[in-house]
């Protein structure tokens, strides 16, 4: 009997990756229909069967106030983001500088570190070239970085990502750490300056 009940109690932890897998295959196919769910569910099955990676463990907590502020942050970032890397495309004036910045995260997380990264990347003007997961650094290259301040300014943006997605998604003692480090400002979680 307790066997049966730590299988359900796996399943229903599994249960957002698996429909996530379904979702993403109906995205990929661009068809939101009954067979593109039907074979969705077949390879999600196949992939979560043959493919066996460990259970990723999730927090259990889901704030859907902070959810809300990050992805309304999310967007203007995006939209933030996009009009400065045009405007450094079209700016005949000056050459666009680049470098390639580390940023030490708080949190010892694989899920946050990866949301944390991928958040990043999808900002116009930033990509990740390398994650350091045992060190928890994320490496990234960035356009428009002039200064020493623009440096530190890209590294609270990213760790005021990390501080967004932990305050939606994290684990109380998460959440307790990002309180304790002051990230609290609006700036702190933008996109590079």
């Amino acid at each position: 009997m307790r066997e049966k009940k730590d299988a359900l109690h796996q399943l229903w932890r599994q249960l957002p990756f698996f429909v996530w897998l379904v979702a993403l295959w109906m995205l990929l196919w661009g068809q939101f229909t009954i067979v593109a769910f039907l074979t969705g569910l077949i390879a999600a099955v196949i992939v979560t069967r043959v493919f066996r990676l460990p259970p990723v463990q999730l927090s259990g907590r889901l704030n859907l106030w902070y959810g809300l502020v990050f992805v309304v942050t999310f967007f203007a970032a995006l939209v933030r983001g996009s009009l400065l890397v045009a405007w450094q495309v079209v700016d005949v004036r000056r050459q666009p500088s680049s470098a390639v910045i580390a940023v030490h995260l708080r949190t010892d997380d694989d899920l946050i570190m990866t949301h944390t990264a991928v958040t990043a990347s999808l900002i116009p003007g930033s990509l990740i070239v390398e994650a350091d997961r045992d060190r928890r650094i994320l490496y990234l290259h960035v356009i428009g970085i002039d200064s020493d301040d623009d440096v530190e300014a890209l590294r609270k943006s990213i760790l005021g990502w990390e501080a967004r997605i932990v305050r939606a998604a994290g684990s109380r003692a998460q959440l307790e750490m990002i309180r304790t480090a002051s990230v609290d400002t609006p700036r702190q979680g933008g996109t590079p300056v």
